[in-house]
């Protein structure tokens, strides 16, 4: 089948484009809220003189419930078909953005939070779904590089477009337009999703029942692994660490269950994707990534915000070299990625660890004045490396899920990156304030150390990826087969 002609009845080459269209739009708003909300943390503690607590779970809990309904919602686009699912999602996350903006105090806004992450969950996966359904070959690379370009954008931009909303509505209500923005844009997504997001495959076998102790074991191991994260400041002790090895216990019963579930229908998650090295290794460079990734903005926002004293708008600003750097490099990643594969992913590593290295070198016994001069240079190289991981990941990841698993697929590599985030988030968040109460609040030490461990976090990522490389050297030496440079690796029959 040409890569001009969609697989997909009734959708030529422009629909299928305007389809993906519509979905990356979607996508782009529900990926922003993860970041966007950092730098209005200060006029929502004042506006709704909100707890340490409370500010933690408007920040996190969006984490924890995004990531929580991924693969069941993937599996339900899977089984009944995205454009329902997605335009549901859609729907419910601009009328909890509406109920968010509307917040009179901190709980009304927690659970609008929280009702808004299980929303864009619902969202995502749909998005991956309706790639997998309607690209084939090299559009559906460039298809993926266009994701992972959302992805990598919208959360670099999220503290921009922030600070400038706060900075055009005011210090007292601009927090509020943060959430309103949502609402036009989910609006124009919800009609134009409903007249151009695919409905279920055709020809897609009826085997699909429903797997309510799939959903109940993935959903609580997922649950008590992140609880500890999102709540690391406020539950004190080492006591609730041990939550987490009771949520891998709690994963590998969901493991058990769909084994045995998939002998009489499809299973929630497939557990025959994890045959696939690509997929495997994919997930876990994600996973890792991510821990690093999205920590860097958290930290830099407090940095520049408390620690220094910027606006909201300027420390959004300070973080746009690093957003301008991953849209350059993300155009480019999803033309190139089929031809280049994995060492493309391996080369924007280095260039992230390069990049953050040169941010702590270059504020290394520095003053603080000019810090967003100082750090646009190297940031925007750390952003150069960002555009050419997480969109070629994304492709290579999922390039050889079947579409039928396409849905739970993304959900499944979606959930490692939103587990990746809060992990990443309480590790590099627990050295910075550590840092903090030590040093007598030097922020700029506080930040470097922080950022340096953000730095080593991606070296694991790059290891994984270096991994990955050898293997696919060495399977096909073994087969006596030409190496492809995409490392991917053979799936089960």
């Amino acid at each position: 089948m040409s890569g001009n002609r969609s697989p997909e009845a009734g959708y030529d080459n422009r629909r299928r484009w305007q389809a993906l269209s519509v979905g990356l739009v979607a996508a782009f708003m529900t990926l922003l809220d993860v970041s966007i909300v950092n730098v209005a943390v200060p006029s929502i503690d004042r506006a709704l003189d909100a707890t340490p607590s409370d500010l933690q779970w408007v920040l996190s809990g969006y984490a924890l419930t995004f990531g929580l309904v991924l693969v069941p919602a993937g599996r339900l686009g899977d089984a009944r078909g995205r454009r329902t699912a997605f335009v549901v999602g859609v729907g419910l996350f601009t009328l909890t953005s509406a109920l968010a903006g509307l917040a009179t105090s901190s709980t009304w806004l927690i659970i609008a939070r929280l009702v808004q992450g299980a929303a864009a969950g619902i969202v995502n996966p749909q998005v991956s779904g309706m790639i997998q359904q309607l690209f084939r070959g090299a559009d559906r690379g460039r298809a993926f590089g266009l994701l992972g370009a959302t992805i990598g954008i919208s959360t670099a931009v999220g503290p921009l477009l922030g600070g400038l909303l706060i900075q055009l509505g005011g210090e007292e209500h601009g927090w509020r337009w943060v959430f309103f923005v949502n609402i036009p844009v989910g609006i124009v997504a919800m009609v134009l999703g409903w007249r151009l997001v695919p409905g279920r495959p055709e020809g897609q076998p009826h085997r699909h029942r429903l797997d309510p102790v799939g959903v109940l074991l993935l959903g609580t191991g997922v649950t008590v692994i992140l609880l500890p994260l999102v709540q690391r400041e406020q539950w004190q002790g080492s006591a609730k660490w041990l939550l987490i090895p009771l949520g891998l216990l709690l994963l590998a019963g969901f493991a058990f269950w769909e084994r045995r579930f998939a002998r009489q229908a499809t299973p929630l998650f497939d557990l025959r994707l994890f045959g696939l090295r690509s997929y495997v290794l994919g997930s876990l460079i994600g996973l890792i990534y991510f821990a690093g990734f999205t920590a860097i903005f958290f930290i830099f926002t407090l940095y520049l915000q408390i620690g220094l004293g910027y606006s909201a708008l300027v420390a959004g600003v300070a973080i746009t070299p690093f957003a301008l750097g991953s849209a350059l490099a993300s155009a480019l990643g999803g033309r190139v990625v089929t031809r280049y594969g994995r060492p493309l992913v391996a080369v924007g590593l280095l260039a992230v660890v390069v990049g953050l290295v040169a941010t702590d070198l270059v504020l290394t016994g520095g003053s603080h004045q000019n810090v967003p001069l100082r750090t646009a240079l190297p940031l925007l190289v750390a952003g150069l490396g960002s555009g050419l991981v997480i969109a070629p990941n994304q492709t290579l990841t999922l390039s050889e899920v079947p579409v039928p698993m396409a849905g739970s697929g993304a959900g499944m590599l979606q959930t490692g990156q939103r587990i990746g985030t809060a992990a990443g988030i309480a590790a590099v968040g627990a050295l910075f304030f550590s840092t903090l109460a030590q040093n007598q609040n030097d922020w700029g030490l506080a930040f470097r150390h922080s950022l340096l461990l953000a730095a080593g976090i991606i070296v694991l990522a790059l290891a994984v990826a270096v991994t990955d490389i050898v293997a696919g050297h060495r399977s096909a030496r073994k087969a006596g087969a030409p190496v492809n440079a995409s490392g991917r690796g053979r799936g089960p029959a």
